[in-house]
């Protein structure tokens, strides 16, 4: 028997609804992923400033929620203030280094092109090395007399050692750029935080439900250790370094520390600073301050850092210190210097996450990292 024309048509109708709402999803959804891809192709360039601002304002926000209470609530009036403060700490040291990398290049040039025509001697203390102390003192004096040999000899490394001061004075240059970025960014991060948090709170919640508020708290401990652990370690070496610079009369110790503080940003750094002074002491004949800068840079410079850095980020954080130290690393290696901070923290979340899930117990770490007052990812009631 046929079937009813009537009947067969609302069946036909269904299908063309069906399928016209399946192709409206397809496009919405690629409308969003094309959107996303633009966001991040106009973003792209700004990611690592935008990073270091979220960092900035993060680990500050206490000193900020403080600021704000004093002003009565004033946000944008606390939130101008706490930018200025975070440029006269950050930019104009980043400034000043890069301006006196720049000097120090050029002056230094000028002094071995005027020595390319006359080798210095050797220092005393050559000739009374042992075994090789006399041949050393008699080669060098023969280099130093043959000009022409001296100077081919002396050129490629005056040409490395300017290529690398104003290498690493650009650097700090567009380090300044980037930090100048990031700070005008805090300003917004600051005014606007708590409505940004909230935002991300809500968003997170429907993703992975409850287990947010401990999420972000594991985030903002994770963030403020390794930022407080870098700075304070940093600044402890900058400290010893001028010190010890001081106490073996090195000129420009006061801004040999203040480099050797930015050094200390950046693992292995600060070795950098004082092995070269010690190799100056040396070139001066100022062999037991030279044996002086060697003890105190390894033991003192270097190895307050190992004391001072897993300290203040087990403060902070409960995380192992074996998965900050891989994550500092780990991090610096694939991002570069953001890394420091974002491989930890990368890190401590997904060390939360593997912890809730074998244990079943998705709130119990909770209790154990409570927030500082004024942190804006502690849970609202």
């Amino acid at each position: 028997m046929p079937e009813d024309p009537d009947r067969a048509r609302p069946r036909a109708d269904l299908g063309s609804a069906a399928l016209s709402r399946r192709v409206e999803t397809i496009m919405a959804i690629a409308a969003l992923v094309l959107l996303v891809v633009g966001c991040v192709v106009v973003l792209r360039p700004f990611f690592s400033a935008l990073l270091w601002a979220m960092i900035l304002t993060y680990s500050t926000w206490p000193a900020y929620a403080w600021l704000e209470r004093r002003l009565q609530h004033r946000p944008s009036l606390a939130a101008l203030i706490m930018t200025g403060l975070l440029a006269l700490a950050f930019i104009l040291p980043l400034i000043l280094v890069a301006t006196t990398l720049t000097d120090a290049a050029t002056a230094l040039a000028d002094s071995l092109r005027q020595l390319l025509g006359r080798g210095p001697p050797p220092p005393d203390w050559v000739a009374r090395l042992p075994l090789v102390g006399p041949e050393l003192s008699a080669s060098w004096r023969e280099l130093a007399s043959n000009t022409s040999e001296f100077a081919a000899f002396v050129q490629p490394y005056l040409a490395n050692a300017r290529a690398w001061a104003f290498g690493a004075g650009i650097a700090m240059g567009n380090a300044a750029l980037e930090l100048s970025l990031s700070v005008f960014a805090a300003f917004f991060l600051y005014r606007d935080g708590m409505h940004v948090i909230e935002r991300i709170r809500t968003i997170g919640q429907r993703i992975v439900g409850d287990n947010v508020h401990h999420l972000l708290l594991v985030t903002s401990s994770t963030i403020r250790g390794v930022v407080y652990g870098t700075v304070g370690g940093a600044m402890a070496q900058g400290v010893l370094a001028a010190l010890g610079f001081w106490l073996a009369e090195v000129p420009g110790a006061l801004f040999l520390g203040s480099l050797t503080f930015l050094f200390g940003l950046v693992p292995g750094g600060p070795p950098l600073i004082w092995i070269a002074v010690t190799l100056w002491l040396v070139s001066v004949d100022r062999i037991g301050w030279a044996l002086f800068m060697t003890l105190w840079g390894f033991f003192g410079i270097s190895g307050v850092d190992n004391l001072i850095k897993p300290y203040l980020i087990s403060r902070e954080s409960q995380m192992p210190l074996l998965v900050v130290f891989l994550g500092v690393l780990g991090g610096a290696l694939a991002f570069g210097f953001i890394g420091i901070f974002l491989g930890p923290t990368l890190l401590g979340v997904a060390y939360a996450l593997l912890v809730d899930w074998s244990t079943g117990e998705r709130g119990r770490h909770r209790a154990a990292a409570p927030s500082p007052p004024g942190d804006p990812a502690a849970p609202r009631n």
